[in-house]
This record gives C-alpha cells, sequence and structure tokens, in this order.
C-alpha cells in the first residue's frame, strides 16, 4: 500500500540506548498514505486528537535523549489504522472517531484491512518485538507514551496526567505516588482510559506477555502542544521515571 514515496512506518531512536526503559508512542504521527488521500476527513478534522496523540512525539524524543533510551515511534495517524488496538476490533480502523465519519473507512473490504495492517501495523509491532527480543538478556521496562484530549464527547476532564495498567499495578503506583508528591497535579489512576484485554494492543502484548515491569502514561495535551511543554514534561518524566525505576528495583 506504501509507495516508495511514503514514509517508512516505524522510526527508532537510540536502538542501542543506555537505559533500561524502552519508549513506545503508538500514536505519534498523523500521517496519511498517498494512495488514501485524506480518508474524507478535512485538515482542521486530521489535526486534532482524533487522527494522533498531539504532542507525544516530541516528548518521547526528548525522554529519549533524557535518559539515553531507545523510543519507537508509529508515524501513520490512528484513522489509517490504530497500532493500539487488534486489527480485527472495529475501533483499529473507525468508520467514525468522536463525532467525525471516517467516509474511506466505510465499508473496508477484507484486502483494504489486510493491506493497512501488512504497510503499518506489522512493521511497527514487528520492529518493537525485534527490539525487545534482542534485548532478552537485559532489564528492560515498557513506558507506553499517550496524551489525551482535554474534553472528549462534551465531557470536560480536569486531570494533568494517568498512570495505565492492567494486571501489573506496581510501576503505575510508584509513579502515582511521586506525581502527586509535585504538589500541582491531578493524577488519573486508570484514567482517563484504562488497561484491559478488550482496550489496548501494546501494554498486553509487549508488556504483560513478555513480563516486562510497565505502565502507559497519558499526558493532557493542552499541556504538551507547545515546545516549552513538551520539554518541561519530558525534563520531568525523565526526572520521575528514574525515580520510580529506581524504586522498582527494591
Amino acid at each position: 500500500m506504501l509507495t516508495p514515496e511514503d514514509p517508512d512506518p516505524v522510526r527508532v531512536l537510540r536502538e542501542h540506548g543506555t537505559s533500561d526503559l524502552f519508549l513506545t508512542a503508538d500514536h505519534a504521527g498523523r500521517v496519511i498514505p498517498a494512495g488514501l488521500g485524506d480518508l474524507g476527513v478535512s485538515e482542521a478534522e486530521r489535526q486534532r486528537h482524533i487522527a494522533w496523540d498531539i504532542g507525544i512525539a516530541a516528548v518521547t524524543e526528548h525522554l529519549s535523549d533524557m535518559l539515553d533510551a531507545t523510543a519507537v515511534l508509529q508515524t501513520y495517524s490512528r484513522l489509517v489504522i490504530d497500532c493500539n488496538r487488534y486489527p480485527d476490533w472495529p475501533s483499529a480502523m473507525p468508520e467514525i472517531s468522536e463525532h467525525t465519519p471516517i467516509p474511506a473507512n466505510v465499508g473496508l473490504s477484507e484486502a483494504a484491512k489486510a493491506a493497512r495492517v501488512a504497510a503499518i501495523f506489522t512493521p511497527y509491532h514487528d520492529r518493537i518485538a525485534a527490539l525487545l527480543d534482542a534485548r532478552a538478556n537485559r532489564r528492560t521496562v515498557l513506558i507506553a507514551m499517550h496524551s489525551f484530549t482535554p474534553s472528549f464527547k462534551g465531557e470536560s476532564r480536569a486531570m494533568h496526567v494517568g498512570m495505565l495498567y492492567n494486571k501489573e499495578p506496581r510501576l503505575a503506583g510508584i509513579l502515582m505516588d511521586l506525581l502527586r508528591r509535585e504538589g500541582d497535579l491531578v493524577v488519573g489512576d486508570n484514567a482517563p482510559y484504562a488497561i484491559t484485554g478488550n482496550s489496548d494492543y501494546g501494554i498486553p502484548v509487549h508488556g504483560e506477555r513478555r513480563g516486562l515491569p510497565h505502565v502507559e502514561i497519558e499526558i493532557r495535551q493542552d499541556l504538551i502542544i507547545s515546545p516549552e511543554g513538551q520539554h518541561d514534561w519530558a525534563r520531568r518524566f525523565a526526572r520521575l521515571l528514574t525515580t520510580a525505576d529506581a524504586a522498582l528495583k527494591t
């Protein structure tokens, strides 16, 4: 499905980073393959959170640099295929996102769905799996980086940041405690989302199945829309993740 002019679906930063922390960003990009046009969605809508996790690419890039941590970032819009969903779920290639219709996703054939999986989803997750396999003999902590919209379907979200987990809450608990000690944050406990076997792909597959310590971080998008906010939140998490990881080892 991708042409030579389309970018690679995967970006890897610091493949040989020294940190035990391993970062992923499933919704870092908003590119649409040239062959799919604009999916029938306006540019204004494609700038919104329905298309990507606003600000998280830059936060992840800064964090990778500050920690010397390997990071894997996904290039394409989640409106093409959501790389944090199993491909056979309706939410993987949504016909409607929030209140916005996605005309090019309506009535997709199985062949069209398979083409998106093969071109984008599989290379991204295969790259993560290969990098984790290569680290099999060293300690690894999986950190899934995401951002969330301040308002969803008319409901305001007052929290600044959320820690998500499912079967293994320890790292999330340590980070929530550290974040609350900052004194200026409203911190979500499995909010604004919660990880379940029916809601996520990355943590269950790459974290839980491998038995890796893990957490999914959600930062409110208005806090990281500017370069200054992106750098400040990366610096905050570089400090807190280092402290949390040290506590996790004890």
